[in-house]
């Protein structure tokens, strides 16, 4: 449980989405993206205080007119995290979204027209702070370069990303992200591998259209674990058809497994067997469910038997094992008390919340003494 992550991070240039650092060494920042009306202000409003509450770090809006754009400025005084335009063409939605206050803009220079509109856009940029994001798609390459590659491809996904590239180059601006996302997992992973050693630029990890909840999950797992563990990548979006919150709790459990991110109860569970002194399934479900809340890094784990329970519980801030006629506690690796199995669910409940309020205490005691 101990072990540092292995993993080596590919450097790359810092960037600010608002108040959250991209790139340069910070912590892997996991978004999602609203699917809502953009109009219908009070709906995206409340997703966006979901996403937040699941602990999303930048969410993405579409903002595909102008009648967006205002709606957009009126969403993002009522919400506290960094908030992405994404827009398509029109070079004036991201005039009017740098005016309203928009943390990053997704758009793709070599798409919004003339040489004087790509510089509008930067210097509006430039002048407000706000980084700018190109996005690359296996399923919107330009026509020529379908022409030339005849599919996509790995390499007509970098040709394409550096065309846009090239447009910030000529006007010295160098504070953007790239992505390069495609549906078929190897040539995802291997446009940004080529990527990455092409430019200084953080970049945004994602399998894009990767499916529902279960299919997608495994795809873009698979998919965005290989980049990661590389060392490659600096914030990232795990695409779902699924309710977008699902998106950040993928996301999270992702970048635990790998020890690249600590944030919320990393859950250690057997996947139970007739050795089982309590249900460890409807237990998990529920103490899933309960303690979505919690943010303070915690290791808990779950065992419904003797056999491997006290050996995870001596390595986790609390551990569970199953036993008769009553379950063993530790906490901190050591045995704790027993609990029965009428109020399991909630006597573990009690003890999780206490001890995140404990770890929370001394690190808020440890920020002022360094203050």
């Amino acid at each position: 449980m101990n072990m540092p992550s292995p993993i080596t991070r590919r450097t790359s240039r810092r960037i600010h989405v608002g108040d959250v650092p991209v790139g340069g060494g910070a912590p892997i920042a996991v978004q999602s993206m609203t699917n809502t009306d953009t109009n219908d202000v009070a709906a995206t409003v409340a997703q966006i205080q979901r996403l937040q509450q699941a602990g999303a770090d930048i969410v993405r809006v579409s903002v595909p007119d102008m009648d967006a754009a205002e709606a957009f400025g009126k969403i993002k005084r009522q919400v506290s995290v960094p908030l992405v335009a994404d827009i398509h063409f029109d070079y004036k939605i991201a005039l009017r979204v740098a005016e309203l206050g928009v943390d990053c803009l997704r758009i793709n220079p070599g798409n919004i027209g003339r040489e004087d509109r790509v510089r509008a856009v930067v210097d509006a940029a430039r002048h407000h702070g706000i980084p700018i994001r190109i996005g690359v798609n296996a399923g919107s390459l330009e026509k020529d370069l379908q022409k030339k590659y005849g599919e996509p491809t790995p390499e007509a996904l970098v040709e394409s990303a550096m065309r846009h590239i090239d447009h910030l180059d000529r006007l010295d601006f160098p504070d953007f992200k790239v992505s390069v996302k495609a549906s078929d997992v190897f040539m995802a992973v291997a446009a940004y591998r080529l990527l990455a050693k092409q430019i200084e630029q953080p970049l945004h990890l994602g399998i894009t259209e990767a499916g529902g909840l279960r299919s997608g999950t495994v795809k873009s797992s698979i998919g965005l674990g290989m980049l990661l563990m590389d060392g490659i990548g600096d914030t990232i979006r795990v695409s779902l058809a699924a309710d977008p919150v699902e998106e950040i709790k993928v996301g999270f459990d992702m970048l635990k497994s790998l020890k690249l991110r600590a944030k919320g109860i990393n859950f250690i569970a057997c996947p139970s067997c007739s050795r089982q002194n309590f249900d460890v399934i409807a237990t998990m479900n529920a103490l899933e469910e309960r303690l979505e809340d919690i943010m303070t890094p915690l290791n808990v784990s779950v065992i419904g038997c003797v056999v491997n329970g006290p050996g995870e519980a001596k390595e986790t801030d609390i551990g569970l094992t199953g036993g008769s006629p009553a379950n063993l506690v530790y906490i901190d690796g050591k045995p704790a008390s027993k609990l029965r199995n009428d109020h399991l669910v909630d006597d573990l409940e009690a003890l999780i919340r206490e001890k995140a309020k404990e770890k929370e205490s001394r690190a808020d005691a440890l920020i002022a003494r360094e203050a």
